[in-house]
């Protein structure tokens, strides 16, 4: 019995322990941290200016073809013309303003992700080593060269632990939550 005893010891100190199995929707968990919201509605200030530089020249468009379109009948055709070109030129700088505007953009959200992915990857190595997982599945959208998670049990998610983790590793404060729109039923200033 002994000799059973000692080689079910030496078989348990050889065994490899049993796999811990975590799942993260990792892109839900960068947009979820307190630094990304923060970032995020900077970035939308940042490109205010822009998009109200956009409205206007979209709105001098509008009036410069009601224009010609109202008086029309008592405009020469080379003035006709004139008007339509400047009309041309000006949807030419709003069509280039906007495609500068959305390449600016989209650069600066794809680098606002990607340097706070690097962080919050970082933290759930972390978490996971601390919390003895084996392997963590990302559940965010697959890529197609990428394995599909078909099934996963909820309560081995941890994207709210890690984004609570990081965000107590931050020291961000969460924003503050937008106001209130008015309803259909109450006037503005009414309470």
């Amino acid at each position: 019995m002994s000799a059973l005893a000692c080689a079910l010891a030496a078989h348990a100190q050889t065994a490899p322990a049993p796999a811990k199995v975590a799942v993260i929707q990792f892109q839900l968990a960068v947009t979820q941290t307190n630094e990304f919201q923060r970032d995020y509605a900077d970035l939308q200030k940042k490109y205010d200016p822009k998009r109200a530089e956009l409205e206007s020249l979209n709105k001098q468009i509008d009036s410069m073809t009601k224009e010609l379109q109202a008086q029309a009948s008592t405009l020469s055709q080379a003035q006709q013309q004139a008007r339509a070109q400047a009309i041309q030129e000006k949807q030419r700088q709003a069509q280039r303003t906007q495609q500068d505007d959305q390449s600016d953009y989209q650069a600066d959200i794809q680098d606002l992700i990607n340097n706070l992915a690097q962080k919050v990857g970082a933290e759930l190595q972390t978490y996971a080593r601390d919390h003895g997982y084996t392997v963590v599945l990302d559940a965010s959208q697959q890529q197609q060269q990428a394995p599909e998670v078909l099934y996963w049990n909820p309560t081995t998610d941890i994207t709210k632990a890690v984004v609570d983790a990081y965000n107590t590793k931050s020291g961000i404060p969460a924003p503050p939550p937008p106001a209130p729109k008015p309803t259909a039923n109450q006037k503005p200033g009414a309470h």
